[in-house]
C-alpha cells in the first residue's frame, strides 16, 4: 500500500486524547499498534462524553483535512471505519432515544419561526453582558465547525433530485462567497477570529472544545456522510438556516459594543441578510422539493431538527451557565490569567 503523506501545513495536529478509545484512535492515526475498541468498549462510553465525541471527531476529520502526520489512506483504512461505524451507531441510537416524541414538519418548522419572549441563548447573553473574553471564546469554540462553513451539508448534494438540489446550491453558492474566494464564510470566519486576537488555522482550538461543542460538529458529518440519513441532514440544515439570522442580529451587535471592529463584524452582518433570505430557500424548496419527491423521509427530517435543536441546546447550556458562574467555558481557559497559553492574546485585544 502506497502512503500518501498530507500536503504540508493543510492539516492540523491530532488532538489529544480524552479517555481509553480516543486514546486507541488517536494511536493508530500517529502508526501504533495497540488494539482498536470493540463494541463492548464503545457501549462503555457515554454517547455525549469527551471520550466518544473525541474519537468520533478523530475519525470523521479523515474525510475532510484529516491531520498532519496521518497518511491520507486512513481515510478508507477498514479498522478505522469499522470503528467509526460503532461510535456513530452508540451516538446515533441516543440521539434518536432522546428524540423520539416529534411534531409533524410543519408544526417543526413553526416552532423555529418563533423566538421566545425569555431565553438564555448564547447570542442573547453575549449581547445584554458578554464580556471581551467571552466572545473570544465563543469564537473558539464556534470555529470548529465554522471554519468548514457548509462543507459537511454538501454531501447531500448528489442524494437529492429537482428542486431540492437546485435551492441547496443556491444556498451553498452564496455560503461559499457566490464564486469569490474572500467572501467565502468560512474566510469571513478566518477574519472575525484575527480580529478577536485568536489563530484562525483550521482546527487550532479542538483540544479547547468540550464535548458540547464536538458533538453538535459531529452531528453534520453523522448527517452528511450517510446517504440513509439525507432526510436529516436537510431537517438539520434548515435549523441552521431558519434561526440564524436573529442569533447573528445579536452576535454582530455583541461585537460592536465591545469595539472588536469591522472584520470582526462582517461574518454575523453578512448573516443577518443573507440567512432571512435562505430560510424562505431552505423551507419552501428544500424541504418542500425534497418531501415531494420523498414523502417517507418526513420523519427523518423532524429527527434532523430534533437533533441539531437538542445539541445546540446543549451547547448553549454549557456555555451560558459557566459564564453566568464568571468561568470559563473552555477545556482550557483562554481568559486572564488562567491560561498559560493565550494569555498575551489576551492583553492585546481590550
Amino acid at each position: 500500500m502506497t502512503v500518501v503523506p498530507p500536503a504540508a501545513g493543510t492539516a492540523p495536529p491530532v488532538p489529544e486524547a480524552r479517555g481509553d478509545v480516543s486514546y486507541a484512535v488517536r494511536r493508530r492515526l500517529l502508526g501504533g499498534g495497540g488494539q482498536l475498541p470493540g463494541e463492548t468498549e464503545i457501549a462503555r462510553c457515554s454517547p455525549y462524553g469527551e471520550d466518544l465525541q473525541l474519537a468520533l471527531h478523530l475519525c470523521h476529520e479523515q474525510h475532510y483535512r484529516g491531520f498532519e502526520g496521518v497518511p491520507e489512506t486512513l481515510e478508507w483504512d477498514a479498522d478505522l471505519l469499522a470503528v467509526r461505524a460503532l461510535l456513530e451507531r452508540r451516538f446515533e441510537s441516543a440521539l434518536r432515544h432522546d428524540c423520539h416524541d416529534r411534531p409533524d414538519v410543519d408544526e417543526a418548522l413553526a416552532a423555529l419561526l418563533v423566538e421566545p419572549v425569555e431565553g438564555t441563548g448564547v447570542a442573547r447573553f453575549l449581547v445584554s453582558e458578554g464580556e471581551p473574553w467571552q466572545l473570544r471564546e465563543h469564537a473558539v469554540l464556534r470555529s470548529v465547525a465554522q471554519l468548514r462553513e457548509t462543507d459537511p451539508q454538501l454531501w447531500v448534494v448528489p442524494r437529492l433530485r429537482g428542486r431540492a438540489k437546485a435551492a441547496m446550491m443556491a444556498v451553498a453558492y452564496d455560503e461559499y462567497g457566490c464564486g469569490r474566494a474572500e467572501r467565502m464564510h468560512a474566510g469571513l470566519y478566518a477574519d472575525l477570529m484575527a480580529a478577536l486576537g485568536l489563530d484562525p488555522a483550521y482546527g487550532r482550538y479542538v483540544d479547547l472544545a468540550g464535548a458540547e461543542t464536538l458533538a453538535a460538529s459531529n452531528l453534520m458529518s453523522l448527517f452528511g456522510l450517510h446517504r440513509r440519513l439525507r432526510g436529516a441532514l436537510v431537517g438539520h440544515f434548515a435549523v441552521v438556516e431558519i434561526t440564524s439570522s436573529p442569533a447573528a442580529s445579536r452576535l454582530a451587535a455583541a461585537l460592536r459594543r465591545s469595539g472588536a471592529g469591522p472584520a470582526a463584524e462582517r461574518f454575523y452582518d453578512e448573516h443577518v441578510e443573507a440567512d432571512a433570505v435562505h430560510e424562505q430557500v431552505v423551507r419552501r424548496k428544500v424541504i418542500g422539493g425534497l418531501l415531494e419527491d420523498e414523502p417517507e423521509l418526513a420523519s427523518e427530517v423532524t429527527f434532523g431538527i430534533a437533533a441539531t435543536c437538542l445539541l445546540d441546546d446543549r451547547f448553549a447550556g454549557r456555555l451560558v451557565e459557566a459564564w453566568s458562574r464568571g468561568e470559563s467555558a473552555l477545556r482550557t481557559p483562554t481568559h486572564g490569567d488562567r491560561d498559560p497559553v493565550l494569555t498575551t492574546i489576551d492583553q492585546n485585544w481590550p
